[in-house]
């Protein structure tokens, strides 16, 4: 807890000196919820919201959900559908909207260890259907965490992690954007992780959302069929 505490003091007192230098800080909000019905198959669902300012000026949300089938212990598939939103900058959920939209998205995500160093590969597909018309969009995530702290029932509580992704599409100018995330995690027990980490997103020529740096906290939730599946629990990078 001392750890967590410290943490959780040092990134608040940078995101405070963050925003005394950049008023355009914004806040990134997940809540996750994730239900094992094996080993190979399990159903996810989730909703975010976000504001470009901190906890202000909301301009963002979404719900999604889906299903994973893991065809390898080191190899996992997603087919996944969601809602997305995204409201003209200026105030909360400010009208008209920038864009309103249905997405479709396939996705792998290959692992791979190096001690107790994880790896991770996400490829993600979307098939966008939005107010603007249909669009494609091809995505690549790179991540890497790391597990510590003493060992509870299997599992460590604390993990950093640190992912960077770039968005394409098949039209010009063909790159969209790049997003970087830097995160801690703890987990409180193995069916719940609570997430502080801060956010930078770059982008190119589009509205669908504003470019910016973000203050991002995450509550993800693991619920397992039968307790044996328990063991093996999810140590994936979290989704956004």
């Amino acid at each position: 807890m001392r750890i967590l505490l410290f943490v959780t003091i040092a990134l608040c007192l940078s995101m405070k000196t963050i925003s005394a230098q950049k008023s355009d800080l914004g806040s990134w909000n997940i809540l996750n919820i994730k239900y094992n019905l094996d080993v190979k198959w399990s159903f996810f669902g989730e909703t975010q919201l976000r504001s470009l300012k901190f906890y202000s000026n909301f301009h963002y949300f979404e719900y999604k959900g889906g299903f994973n089938y893991k065809v390898h212990k080191n190899v996992k598939l997603t087919l996944g559908v969601g809602s997305y939103q995204t409201y003209k900058e200026g105030g909360d959920f400010v009208l008209p909207k920038n864009n309103d939209e249905f997405r479709i998205w396939p996705q792998v995500i290959l692992f791979q260890s190096f001690g107790k160093l994880k790896i991770e590969q996400r490829y993600r597909a979307e098939l966008r259907f939005t107010s603007n018309g249909y669009r494609n969009r091809f995505r690549y995530r790179l991540g890497i965490s790391y597990p510590f702290g003493k060992e509870r029932n299997e599992y460590k509580p604390f993990q950093v992690s640190a992912s960077n992704e770039l968005f394409f599409t098949n039209k010009e100018p063909y790159f969209e954007r790049n997003r970087m995330l830097l995160a801690f995690n703890y987990k409180p027990s193995k069916a719940t992780t609570i997430q502080i980490g801060y956010l930078h997103q770059f982008d190119y020529k589009i509205n669908d959302e504003t470019g910016r740096d973000f203050f991002q906290v995450g509550y993800f939730i693991e619920l397992f069929r039968k307790a044996a599946l328990d063991k093996s629990i999810d140590t994936d990078s979290k989704d956004n």
